[in-house]
């Protein structure tokens, strides 16, 4: 243990999306060098770990508990990237049953920790703090806009006039700009939920935690989302809210070592990039959960081919849940009929460094959060399909207030045309979109300056500040 500062657990969600920010996030707080941290995960998930623990050993330890057997993930998996999208809903409940092993440990640790960070996803960790009586704060990898939404949907509970009818829209007349969505765009844990249903009211509660929980920790900034959070800490009725992003992956961490094995060496794929010119490329990827099915993906594929465009596809093949003759197959002879101008990549894809390329001039992506701050940070502009999630809310922000990307697609059943998805590309590498790119530079400047000195590094300095002081 490091001789001064603070002990605090960090909790991570064991989903790409959510763990990977809240890592940087934990790297950024060691290298402040003030507090002492331990990271709770499963064995399966310990890899992930590996550049944390090598970078700050002195002050960084892990705590790996088992993963608890629950009939509704399969033997041997324990992150969401193995699972479909549903799968979250049955994560967040299965970690729950950690509660006991946490509550022995913290009972026998010389020095237990003072304050607990963890994931949206894991709200009960706040009843688990106030048994401790320690303070528990909420690492939120959405934006504030899309919290601000899921905290609406949880304490008002709205419900449809028409049970029936998918496309009954949702009004949220108290959040900025008053947004508006349809049933089926709203988030599937909330649309899944059944009154009386043990599962169902466990996940009500864990949500309604996040709320009465210490403080947030958004992966945001100011710029991008100021009127959100004013109103999240208007709503809330205290200040106690941190943006702290865009976090980004330490220097000395490769891109390798971040999400797992790609199909496609880096050094291969920025090879591939360095013979491109400037803003010509398109990348294009749906995230770590996304899995396409064989419709989509046919209709993918022939639209790439269809436009010219030289353009790098991220695919992500079927999981446990997922029915393989249905979902993530390549059309035959497409990578064949594309060599030279396009890159297929398998499996995890270091988004970060390509993106950063000179070479890449717009993102076709799925609207997560992750991604969009990613794009935004590289100044990329994006095409948008969000498929579910906060992704609906996420387009709104990129598309609607920001006008940095374009909507092409919604949902993650509908099928973009080949025809459609050819002329978006030409049009996306055309100067048609030069005042786009200059928006989505404009946004960059202000992401860079936000973690370089500006709200964001304050906010960091700021939280660890606030951990190091003692609680009353």
């Amino acid at each position: 243990m490091s001789e001064s500062g603070a002990h605090i657990l960090v909790f991570p969600y064991p989903a790409q999306g959510h763990m990977i920010p809240l890592l940087d996030f934990t790297h950024q707080l060691a290298a402040r060098g003030r507090l002492t941290i331990t990271i709770l995960v499963t064995p399966k998930n310990l890899p992930l770990l590996n550049p944390l623990l090598a970078a700050h050993p002195s002050s960084i330890t892990a705590l790996v508990l088992p993963f608890p057997p629950h009939p509704a993930v399969p033997a041997g998996v324990e992150n969401t990237v193995e699972l479909p999208a549903g799968g979250f809903r049955s994560m967040m409940c299965v970690l729950a049953e950690l509660h006991n092993p946490i509550l022995r440990w913290f009972r026998s640790h010389p020095s237990p920790p003072m304050a607990i960070i963890s994931d949206m996803f894991l709200g009960w960790t706040h009843h688990l703090a106030c048994q401790l009586s320690i303070r528990r704060y909420v690492f939120c990898p959405s934006g504030a806009f899309a919290i601000s939404l899921v905290n609406s949907l949880w304490v008002e509970m709205p419900k449809r006039k028409n049970a029936g009818d998918v496309n009954e829209t949702v009004s949220f007349p108290k959040i900025p700009h008053s947004p508006v969505y349809p049933w089926w765009q709203l988030s599937p844990i909330y649309r899944s939920y059944v009154d009386g249903d043990p599962v169902s009211e466990f996940v009500k509660d864990s949500l309604r935690a996040n709320i009465a929980s210490y403080g947030l920790v958004f992966n945001t900034f100011r710029e991008l989302e100021g009127v959100y959070l004013d109103y999240l800490m208007k709503e809330l009725g205290h200040n106690r809210v941190w943006s702290i992003g865009p976090v980004s992956p330490p220097t000395d961490v490769g891109p390798a070592e971040r999400g797992g094995s790609s199909s496609v060496l880096i050094n291969e794929i920025c090879s591939w990039l360095d013979t491109c010119q400037d803003h010509t490329v398109v990348y294009v990827c749906f995230g770590s959960q996304s899995v396409l099915t064989n419709k989509q993906m046919e209709q993918l594929t022939l639209g790439l081919e269809k436009s010219g465009v030289k353009f790098i596809l991220v695919i992500k093949g079927a999981t446990k849940g997922h029915d393989e003759g249905d979902y993530g197959a390549t059309p035959l002879g497409f990578e064949d009929r594309v060599a030279g101008r396009g890159v297929v990549i398998k499996g995890w894809a270091p988004q970060v460094v390509i993106l950063r390329h000179r070479a890449v001039r717009v993102f076709l992506t799925h609207c997560g959060w992750n991604s969009a701050l990613e794009s935004i940070v590289a100044g990329v502009p994006m095409m948008a399909w969000p498929m579910g999630a906060d992704q609906f809310v996420n387009a709104t922000l990129l598309v609607d207030q920001l006008d940095i990307a374009i909507r092409v697609c919604e949902g993650d059943e509908s099928v973009l045309d080949s025809d459609d998805l050819a002329r978006f590309l030409v049009e996306a590498t055309s100067e048609k979109w030069a005042e786009r790119r200059a928006r989505a530079m404009a946004m960059s400047k202000a992401a860079i300056d936000a973690i370089e000195g500006g709200s964001s590094f304050g906010d960091l300095d700021g939280f660890v500040r606030h951990l190091s002081k003692p609680t009353k």
